[in-house]
């Protein structure tokens, strides 16, 4: 789902489609011919503007009807120098001027004594440069569009830009700007588009900014604004995004947002909001997102339920209470974990949810069994629903969620087998069934997720033999299988094993298999509490990533230790085994440290699968807005 900058208005469109289309060409008067050549002599070197017809020229478009240059663009040069601005001010039918991704550090005085005279100049845009200072326009009575984003501006704004009687859409993201929020934005009151995110403007909201009631987008993230919205907000009638996300606002959600009929997109995450959420807040909304605050009480019945309603995002509150049960059938993205949810998750909430791709609802207080309804949700690519109190089996019906990318159902309470069925999700990324009470054999078919990268089964009661199709899965990063009653022979492992191998605290007996030391890519390997009896395979020496060689309480182990490489450290305590080696590697043999072989380990194991889930989330959320 990708969303169109607001900054990319009409004109900017005009711009795209000048710059890019079939060049029409043109005969321009004698003036601006010698005009456009001066200008090219000005930048010789810097820009590949060749041939006797200026029209012709990368970056320039000429109006077909009166011959005459309306827009230059210089985006990308490398330019660092502002010398060649005043040039550009002789041509007196200019419309767009795009200086953007460049180096420039300044703007030429001149540049705004003469081109705030051109008539027709519409669009100006000087983002992605390294500008220190915004200066204060004079003239420029028909300008539009100012970009000045992207560079390093600072202080305070005043009256810079209030003499622009025509400005619709200003955009000062991503500078240096502090103080207040500026209140003086255009004589005429005609500002549709605000962008100031990305600096470092602090105090409240003024009440002066909704003055500006043509006002359609708002965007003033990740900054340092404090106090409640002003309860006034609601005047602003025409608008349709408003973005306040990343700042120190408190106090409540104003229930005059509700109000704002053609208000679309609200983001307001990263605050410090409290109270609960407002009735009718999404009554027009397509998207809210009010994660990370201290929003408190119970999820409105109808929240969940207008039509239009596309993605709600929740997480890191202190809401309680059940989960809505009417839920809009257009419904993309819904995240409602770390909060304080009880009850059971509804079933007949799911059954209509074709659109649904995202669902969150780990670390809160939910009871039940995970409805089989889900597999309705043929579009879901996350499903997270870790760390709540859920029992009963996994629905076998979860195999039809063939567009899965992360299954995350560790820290439950459910129970009995790992369905077959687990295997038809071929394209899943991660797979955690941890801290549960699952039982019986890990099912051949999981070697059929030929891309897994994460496998987490520990801490549940599954039984048998690792299946000796887990070698398939080529693409395997970490593979957790510690805190079980795994017996049988350790099958060949998948060699792009990275991360974490975890067979501890299992029945496996008999001898270390010589194999795993072709995992030569593996940092920590831990076989600590089994019966694993006689020497350490020499081969285990040649693994080159290995950190961390976790052996301890198997206390049939015996023999020397061989030599590993200095930095890999050797746990063994609870073992017949000597370290005789003459380099003397680093080993823990210590009853003090008896057991921290399978803390330790699920600690890392906790740690990677947080930090690498969360990872992977990253990498599939992005995929879904490209």
């Amino acid at each position: 789902m990708g969303r169109i900058h607001p900054s990319t208005s009409f004109l900017n469109l005009v711009f795209f489609l000048f710059y890019f289309s079939p060049v029409v060409l043109s005969i321009l008067s004698q003036t601006q011919t010698q005009t456009m050549n001066n200008l090219s002599k000005n930048l010789t070197g810097r820009i590949p503007w060749t041939g006797s017809d200026p029209c012709a020229w990368k970056g320039v478009s000429c109006h077909p009807a009166n011959s005459s240059v309306v827009g230059i663009s210089l985006y990308g040069f490398s330019l660092n120098s502002s010398d060649f601005l005043p040039l550009v001010c002789k041509i007196k039918t200019l419309e767009i001027l795009d200086v953007s991704n460049n180096h420039l550090s300044s703007i030429h005085d001149d540049f705004i004594t003469e081109c705030g005279k051109i008539k027709g100049l519409k669009l100006l845009n000087f983002s992605n440069n390294n500008l220190g200072v915004l200066p204060t326009f004079h003239g420029f009575d028909a300008l539009e569009s100012l970009d000045m984003s992207f560079n390093a501006m600072r202080g305070t704004i005043d009256l810079e830009i209030d003499g622009l009687v025509s400005l619709k859409i200003l955009n000062l993201s991503f500078n240096g700007f502090s103080g207040s929020l500026p209140t003086k934005l255009g004589r005429s009151m005609v500002l549709e588009h605000l962008l100031l995110s990305s600096n470092s403007f602090d105090g409240k909201i003024p009440d002066e900014l909704f003055s500006y009631e043509n006002l359609t987008w708002i965007d003033l993230k990740n900054n340092i604004l404090s106090h409640p919205i002003p309860t006034n907000i609601g005047k602003l009638s025409k608008l349709e995004t408003l973005i306040l996300s990343t700042n120190d606002l408190t106090g409540e959600i104003p229930t005059s947002l509700a109000n704002i009929t053609k208000l679309s997109r609200f983001a307001a995450n990263q605050n410090k909001f409290t109270g609960s959420i407002p009735s009718g807040i999404t009554k027009y909304l397509t998207s809210l997102d009010l994660s990370y605050n201290t929003l408190s009480g119970a999820i409105p019945e109808d929240f969940l339920s207008p039509q239009q309603l596309q993605v709600v995002e929740l997480t890191n509150n202190k809401l309680n209470g059940s989960l809505p049960t009417k839920v809009s059938p257009n419904l993309f993205r819904l995240r409602f974990g770390r909060n304080q949810l009880s009850g059971n998750i509804p079933s007949d909430a799911f059954v209509e949810l074709h659109n649904l791709t995202y669902l969150e609802l780990d670390n809160n207080i939910l009871t039940g069994s995970i409805p089989a309804e889900l597999s309705s949700c043929k579009s879901l690519a996350l499903l997270n629903l870790a760390q709540n109190r859920l029992s009963g089996v996994l629905p076998q019906q979860l195999g039809n969620l063939t567009n899965l990318q992360m299954l995350q159902l560790q820290l439950n309470n459910l129970n009995g087998t790992i369905p077959t069925q687990i295997g038809q999700l071929h394209k899943l990324l991660t797979l955690n069934l941890s801290r549960n009470s699952l039982s019986g054999p890990i099912p051949p078919d999981i070697a059929n997720l030929s891309i897994l990268n994460f496998l987490y089964l520990q801490g549940n009661n599954l039984n048998g033999s690792i299946p000796t199709s887990i070698g398939y899965l080529r693409r395997l990063l970490e593979l957790q299988l510690g805190e079980n009653h795994l017996t049988g022979d350790i099958p060949s492992m998948p060699e792009n094993l990275q991360i974490s191998l975890n067979l501890s605290s299992n029945l496996f007996s008999g001898s270390i298999p010589r194999s795993l030391g072709s995992l030569t890519s593996l940092e920590v390997l831990d076989l600590s509490n089994n019966n694993f009896s006689g020497q350490i395979p020499v081969e285990l020496t040649t693994m080159q990533a290995l950190t961390w060689l976790i052996l301890s309480n198997n206390n049939l182990l015996s023999g020397e230790i061989p030599r590993f490489n200095l930095y890999i450290y050797v746990e063994y305590f609870g073992t017949n085994l000597t370290n005789n080696s003459a380099q003397g590697n680093p080993t823990a043999n210590t009853g003090s440290k008896k057991g921290i072989g399978v803390g330790v380990t699920i600690l890392i194991g906790s740690v990677a699968a947080t930090f690498l889930g969360g990872f992977v989330t990253l990498l599939v959320v992005l995929n879904l807005y490209l």
